[in-house]
């Protein structure tokens, strides 16, 4: 909960950073997920979301956030809730955005939501990576440069997450061993693509439909990556609707062995949450290994 003082404090922060005077009326506790809390505010400006943690576990997390939020909103393609402000009050960090209505989906949601990905997707740089590294779950991830896809995932994403497991005993040297064996096979699986930008986290439990019946994705871990990246992610936990993947593949078609490559997509969250939360998570991974 939010008590008063920790209230002053925060319409305080705020208004000094959106320049207008901020007076919260109400802080209403809403589910942010696991890492989180989350509140619609209620102020003189009207409703704001706002998440909060622990400052001192999450030092950067939410500045790494609102980076990649802005990233995304740039982009002109997915919404994303518009990220207003981030800060400290005391041991806690947090971050202000857009409030975003709740709507019902309209006939062609489906479509929109792959036109805009692909259009997204079409966004594009130099190099794989971003600007700094931030967050996936509570993960750090690595976004060093690098003009080579195969490369960039394998020393920044595959490799650290495998050595990470093996240190904390949730993995044997055997399956260190074959990643590292699927890594030396990445340049030969994956065909050359420019880097795309990735929301990075895209699950069904990352997406709402707005006021407008429209997609709005949250919760980002934003990189340059490979496009395959995003699409294999949606197809964890659930899955998209069917429409989804025809619709994108008719305006943004992917190349020739896309359906081999899903597992190895998947690979990267699979470790991160085998990581996290253990569980059968480890038979996934095996899974994916065994045809590598």
């Amino acid at each position: 909960m939010i008590d008063e003082t920790l209230l002053k404090q925060l319409s305080t922060a705020i208004s000094e950073q959106l320049n207008v005077k901020i007076l919260i009326n109400e802080a209403k506790s809403i589910h942010g997920g696991d890492i989180n809390q989350a509140y619609r505010i209620d102020t003189n400006e009207g409703y704001f979301f706002l998440k909060m943690n622990d400052a001192e576990k999450y030092p950067d997390m939410f500045r790494q956030e609102l980076a990649g939020l802005q990233a995304l909103h740039n982009a002109n393609a997915l919404p994303v809730p518009k990220p207003l402000a981030y800060g400290k009050v005391g041991s806690r960090s947090y971050l202000l955005l857009e409030f975003i209505t709740k709507g019902q989906t309209v006939a062609d949601f489906w479509d929109n939501f792959a036109l805009l990905l692909a259009r997204q997707h079409r966004v594009t740089q130099p190099h794989f990576g971003f600007n700094t590294p931030n967050y996936l779950g509570t993960l750090k991830q690595y976004n060093t440069p690098y003009s080579n896809w195969p490369v960039f995932y394998a020393f920044n994403r595959l490799l650290p997450l495998i050595r990470m497991a093996y240190d904390q005993q949730i993995v044997d040297k055997g399956m260190v061993n074959q990643v590292e064996s699927l890594c030396k096979q990445l340049p030969r699986l994956f065909p050359a693509e420019p880097p795309a930008l990735l929301h990075g986290d895209l699950w069904s439990g990352n997406f709402m439909v707005g006021s407008n019946g429209r997609a709005c994705v949250f919760d980002p871990a934003v990189y340059y990556g490979h496009r395959e990246m995003d699409l294999a992610m949606t197809r964890l936990f659930g899955g998209f609707d069917t429409r989804f993947y025809y619709a994108y593949q008719a305006v943004y078609p992917l190349q020739p062995g896309w359906q081999q490559r899903i597992g190895v997509c998947q690979l990267y969250p699979l470790l991160v949450h085998l990581i996290l939360f253990g569980g059968n998570y480890y038979n996934s991974i095996r899974e994916v290994l065994q045809a590598y």
